[in-house]
C-alpha cells in the first residue's frame, strides 16, 4: 500500500490531545479576556462611564477567572500525562509556566475585586450616567496589564521551549 503522508511517530500520543486542547483553549481565552478587561478598565478611567467599568469587571469575572481555571486544569492534566509531576527538575518552560500562572491568578483576583468595588461605588454615586472612576480602577487596569505581560512571557516559553 502506498502512503502519501504519515504522522511522525513519537511526537505525542492521542491521549494527550484533549488536555492539551483544554490548556491552549483556556490560555487563549484568558489572554483575550485580560486584554478586553484592561481596555475597558482604562476606558472607564479615562472617560468615567459606568458601562465601560461594568464591562471590564464582568469580563474579568465571567471570562477571565473561568478561563484561568480551564487553562490551569489543562496544564496540570497534561503535565501529569507527560510525567512531569513526579520529577525533581521539570523543564524550564514548565517552571516559567508555574512562575507566571500562580501569581497571575492572584493578580486576576485582586483586579476583579478592585473592579467590583469600583462598580459598586460608582453605582451608588451614579448621577446622570456619569460615575467617578477612582484609583481602584486604575490599579485594576495596571494589574491586568502586568498579568498580560507575564502571560506573554509564558506563551513565549511554551512555544519556544528554552533550554
Amino acid at each position: 500500500m502506498f502512503v502519501l503522508a504519515e504522522a511522525p511517530r513519537g511526537v505525542r500520543t492521542d491521549s494527550w490531545d484533549f488536555p492539551l486542547f483544554l490548556h491552549v483553549l483556556g490560555a487563549m481565552v484568558l489572554v483575550g479576556a485580560l486584554v478586553t478587561a484592561a481596555y475597558f478598565l482604562f476606558a472607564a478611567r479615562r472617560d468615567g462611564t459606568l458601562e465601560s467599568l461594568r464591562t471590564g469587571y464582568r469580563t474579568l469575572l465571567f471570562a477571565g477567572i473561568p478561563a484561568y481555571l480551564v487553562m490551569r486544569i489543562g496544564a496540570e492534566w497534561i503535565a501529569d500525562k507527560e510525567g512531569w509531576t513526579d520529577v525533581d527538575s521539570p523543564p524550564d518552560f514548565i517552571d516559567i509556566g508555574y512562575m507566571t500562572s500562580d501569581p497571575g491568578a492572584l493578580l486576576i483576583i485582586i483586579s476583579t475585586v478592585l473592579a467590583g468595588l469600583a462598580v459598586r461605588r460608582a453605582t451608588q454615586a451614579e448621577s446622570g450616567g456619569e460615575a467617578t472612576a477612582g484609583t481602584g480602577v486604575a490599579v485594576a487596569g495596571w494589574l491586568t496589564t502586568l498579568t498580560i505581560v507575564a502571560f506573554v512571557v509564558a506563551i513565549w516559553a511554551m512555544t519556544t521551549k528554552p533550554a
